[in-house]
C-alpha cells in the first residue's frame, strides 16, 4: 500500500495578490477550512497518513495549522467552549506531517526532488496543496489511482489524473495525448504543457494528482532546465514516456469536482461552493 504523498506548497501565489501577500495561498479560507486542510483529508480518506509538505518562505502558518495547539485547547475547555474542540479534530487525525524547505522557488519538478531522501525509494503521491478535488464529496480518486498502479506495478511509473476541460481552457494545463484506452484508464502517448487550442490532443487536463515510482527522480535530474531555470515535472513525465516507460491517466467522476485555486475566479468559485453546502448555514440547511 502505498502510504506517502508530496504536498507542494512553496508557491508565492502571486495572482491572488493582496490576498497572499502576508499568508500563504493554501491556507485562504473556503468556506469554513483553509484549502490545504481539504487537501489533508482527502490524503487521510484515502489511506495516505505520511505527509511531506514541500515548503517556502512565509509558510510557517501551514505547519502551526496543522500542530496541535494545547494552549487553544486548554482555553476552550476553561472557557466553557469545549464543544468549539469538534471544529479542531483534523489535528487529531491518524497522520503524521513532515516539511522541508524548498529555498529557491525552480518550478514543480525542482519542489518535488526535494523529497527524494524521504521517499527512499518507494512509491508515493503528489498532491497540489493549491488544489481541492471533490469539496462536498469525499474524493475516492487517489484510491482508484494507488489501485491501479499496483494492478500494474511492474509495468507501469506513474498514474494521474486527469480532468476534462473546455476547449478554451487547455491553454492553461498540461493535456494528454491519449495512446490507448483500457476500461477506467488510459495510456499516455505524450503530455502536452499549455498548447494552444487547436493544438491540444485532447481536453484531458492534468488534475492536480500524481502516483509515481521514484524513476521519477531520475527523469527530473535529467532534463534541462526551462524559462526562468525552472525544472518542471511535465517534463519529467515526458522523459518517462519517451523512455518507453508507460504513464497512465485516470479521469475525475462528475462528483469530484476540481476547484484550483489559482485566480480570483477559481477561489470565487470553491469559496461559493463551499458556503452553498455548508451543513449549518448552506442553502439547504435547517
Amino acid at each position: 500500500m502505498i502510504d506517502l504523498a508530496v504536498i507542494p506548497v512553496a508557491g508565492r501565489g502571486t495572482t491572488l495578490l493582496p490576498l497572499t501577500k502576508s499568508q500563504p495561498k493554501e491556507m485562504l479560507p473556503v468556506g469554513r477550512k483553509p484549502v490545504v486542510q481539504y487537501v489533508v483529508e482527502e490524503l487521510i480518506h484515502n489511506g495516505v497518513n505520511n505527509l511531506l509538505f514541500v515548503t517556502g518562505s512565509g509558510k510557517t502558518a501551514i505547519e502551526n495549522h496543522f500542530d496541535t495547539n494545547e494552549e487553544l485547547i486548554r482555553y476552550l475547555r476553561l472557557s466553557g467552549k469545549e464543544d468549539m474542540l469538534t471544529e479542531l479534530a483534523f489535528e487529531r487525525r491518524e497522520a503524521r506531517y513532515f516539511y522541508v524547505r524548498q529555498r529557491h522557488l525552480l518550478g514543480l519538478g525542482h519542489a518535488i526532488l526535494h523529497a527524494e531522501p524521504f521517499v527512499k525509494g518507494r512509491r508515493f503521491v503528489v498532491a497540489l496543496g493549491d488544489t481541492i478535488i471533490g469539496l462536498h464529496h469525499k474524493a475516492e480518486t487517489i484510491r482508484r489511482m494507488v489501485r491501479i498502479f499496483e494492478q500494474e506495478a511492474d509495468s507501469v511509473k506513474a498514474v494521474i489524473a486527469f480532468d476534462q476541460v473546455d476547449e478554451a481552457d487547455v491553454v492553461h494545463y498540461g493535456i494528454a495525448a491519449v495512446k490507448k484506452t483500457a476500461g477506467e484508464y488510459f495510456e499516455l502517448d505524450d503530455l502536452i504543457e499549455k498548447p494552444a487550442e487547436k493544438q491540444a490532443p485532447s481536453r484531458f487536463a492534468v488534475a492536480a494528482r500524481y502516483v509515481f515510482a521514484p524513476d521519477i527522480f531520475e527523469c527530473l535530474r535529467k532534463i534541462e532546465p526551462g524559462v526562468h531555470g525552472e525544472i518542471q515535472l511535465t517534463d519529467a513525465i515526458r522523459l518517462l514516456i519517451r523512455g518507453g516507460k508507460k504513464v497512465l491517466g485516470v479521469r475525475l467522476t462528475p462528483q469530484e469536482s476540481r476547484y484550483d485555486i489559482g485566480t480570483f475566479e477559481s477561489y470565487y468559485r470553491a469559496f461559493l461552493d463551499a458556503v452553498k453546502g455548508d451543513p449549518a448555514h448552506g442553502l439547504h440547511s435547517g
